[in-house]
C-alpha cells in the first residue's frame, strides 16, 4: 500500500532531529528510542539522526536497532558532519534506518566485537555478531557482504565507497542537502505501508539529549565511574581518619552518589561489586588497625580485582587509570591510618583532658562537689561518691562534660610553689 505525506504528518511537515555524539550507551539508547516513540505520537513525517559514534555497548545497539526495524515512521540517519564515524555498534544502527546517509570525509565498519579492556573475544561472539550484522543488512536492502566483513574482519570504508557499494543511500554534505536529496524517496514502514518521502520544505523540531541525560552520558564512562567509588571511599576514609568538620565526608559522599549514577546506566558485575565493597571494608579496618598494612594490601588487591570484574559487555576499566587509582587509595590509607594511630595516642593538649593527673586544691566544697583551680582557671570538680573536703589535696583521674572528676591526694599539702603553680602563677 502506497502512502503519501498526507497521511502523516502531511499537515505538519516536520521531522524531529537530534543529534548523537559519543558512545553508544543505555542513556543514548533510551534518549533515541524515546525520540522515536515521540515522532510517531506527534506525526512528525520523519525521525532524523545526526551519527557521530565510535560504537558501544551492544545490548544497547540491539535496543536502537529493534525499535528502527519496528519503526512506524521513516528513520533518517546521516553520519555528519565531515570528519565524523559510525563504527562498530554506530555501523549497523547506521545500516538498520529506513534511509542511510554519509557525508563526505566519514567513515563506516569496523563492527566486530571488541573488549574495551583489550582482551580477546571469543569466536563464538563474533560469529553471533557477523550473523546478526547480516540479518540487519538484509531486512533494509544493504550489502550483505560488507556487514558480514565488518564484523569478521574490521573492514572499515570511507562515505564514497559506501554508497558505492550498497552499504548507505547516499552522501550528503550537511542536513539542507540532505533532506533536498531525499525528496520523493520511497521506505517501507513496519506495518508494510509504503511512504514517499516529501522533505524539500520540511521543518526540523530539535530534540536535544537534556542536561540530566547529558550528564548520565557524561557519567557512563567506567573509567569515572571506578574514578568516583575509589576516590570518594578515600575521602571517606580520611574523614574517618581525622574527624573534623566533616569536608572530606561530604565531598566523599558526593563522588560515592556520582559513582552510583555511572553504575546506573552500565553493565555491572555483581563479583566486581562485592570486591569493590570488600577493599572499602579492607580500608576502614586498616585505619582501625593499622600494623603491617595487611587490611590495605588486600583493599588495593580488591580494589584492583574488582576494577576488573566491575563491567560486563565489553566496557571496562583502563589498566592505566585502575592500577594507579588502586595504589594511591592504598598507600593513602597507610598513611592514614598511621596518622590516625598516632593521633589516638597522643595525649591531649588543650581543654580539659589535657588536666588529667593534675594536682589541685579544693577552694569550696560540697558533699561530692565543689571547686579548684586547675592550670589557672575555675573548674567544677567532683568526686565519684567520696565526700569532698575544703582544702584537701586531689588528683584529676577523668573528665565528664564540664566537669573534672577527682579522688583525694594521700599525703602531705600542696606546697606555697604548687599552689602558684596549680593557679597558672609564675
Amino acid at each position: 500500500m502506497l502512502a503519501s505525506a498526507t497521511g502523516v504528518g502531511a499537515q505538519a511537515r516536520t521531522a524531529l532531529a537530534t543529534e548523537v555524539d559519543g558512545v553508544i550507551t543505555p542513556v543514548m539508547a533510551d534518549h533515541i528510542q524515546e525520540g522515536l516513540t515521540r515522532a510517531e505520537d506527534e506525526g512528525h513525517h520523519l525521525f532524523l539522526i545526526e551519527l557521530d559514534t565510535p560504537g558501544g555497548l551492544d545490548s544497547s545497539m540491539r535496543d536502537i536497532i529493534q525499535a528502527f526495524l519496528g519503526a512506524n515512521v521513516p528513520v533518517v540517519v546521516h553520519v555528519a558532519p565531515s570528519g565524523a564515524r559510525a563504527a562498530s555498534a554506530g555501523a549497523l544502527i547506521t545500516m538498520s534506518a529506513h534511509i542511510a546517509a554519509m557525508a563526505p570525509g566519514t567513515a563506516i565498519g569496523a563492527a566486530t566485537p571488541v573488549d574495551l579492556q583489550g582482551g580477546d573475544i571469543e569466536r563464538k561472539i563474533i560469529e553471533d555478531a557477523a550473523a546478526y550484522a547480516e540479518s540487519v543488512a538484509r531486512a533494509r536492502g544493504r550489502n550483505t557482504e560488507f556487514a558480514v566483513e565488518a564484523v569478521r574482519d574490521a573492514r572499515s570504508v570511507t562515505a564514497e565507497e559506501a554508497n558505492r557499494i550498497g552499504v548507505v543511500d547516499l552522501r550528503a554534505p550537511n542536513r539542507a542537502a540532505l533532506l533536498e536529496d531525499i525528496d520523493g524517496e520511497t521506505v517501507t514502514l513496519a506495518t508494510g505501508d509504503e511512504l514517499v518521502l516529501e522533505t524539500r520544505e520540511i521543518q526540523i523540531v530539535p530534540y536535544e539529549l537534556g542536561r540530566f541525560r547529558s550528564l548520565l552520558q557524561w557519567l557512563a564512562d567506567p573509567n569515572l565511574a571506578f574514578l568516583f567509588m575509589s576516590l570518594g571511599t578515600l575521602a571517606i576514609i580520611y574523614e574517618l581518619a581525622n574527624p573534623g568538620m566533616g569536608g572530606a565526608g561530604i565531598v566523599g559522599v558526593i563522588m560515592i552518589l556520582l559513582a552510583l549514577f555511572a553504575l546506573a546506566v552500565l553493565p555491572v558485575n555483581a563479583l566486581g561489586a562485592l570486591m569493590l565493597a570488600l577493599a572499602a571494608i579492607l580500608f576502614v579496618v586498616e585505619i582501625f588497625t593499622p600494623g603491617i598494612g595487611v587490611g590495605a594490601v588486600g583493599g588495593t588487591a580488591s580494589l584492583v580485582l574488582g576494577g576488573l570484574f566491575l563491567f560486563r559487555g565489553g566496557f571496562g576499566v583502563d589498566p592505566e587509570v585502575l592500577v594507579p587509582v588502586a595504589i594511591v587509595v592504598g598507600g593513602a590509607t597507610v598513611l592514614a591510618g598511621r596518622m590516625a594511630w598516632r593521633t589516638r595516642r597522643l595525649a591531649p593538649t588543650t581543654g580539659a583532658g589535657a588536666y588529667l593527673d593534675s594536682v589541685a586544691v579544693v577552694r569550696s566544697a560540697r558533699g561530692t562537689s565543689g571547686q579548684a583551680i586547675v592550670g589557672g582557671a575555675w573548674w567544677n570538680v567532683r568526686t565519684k561518691g567520696e565526700q569532698l573536703r575544703e582544702g584537701a589535696t586531689v588528683r584529676v583521674v577523668d573528665v565528664e562534660g564540664l566537669d573534672l572528676v577527682v579522688e583525694e591526694q594521700e599525703g602531705p599539702q600542696m606546697e606555697e610553689g604548687e599552689e602558684r603553680k596549680e593557679r597558672g602563677e609564675p
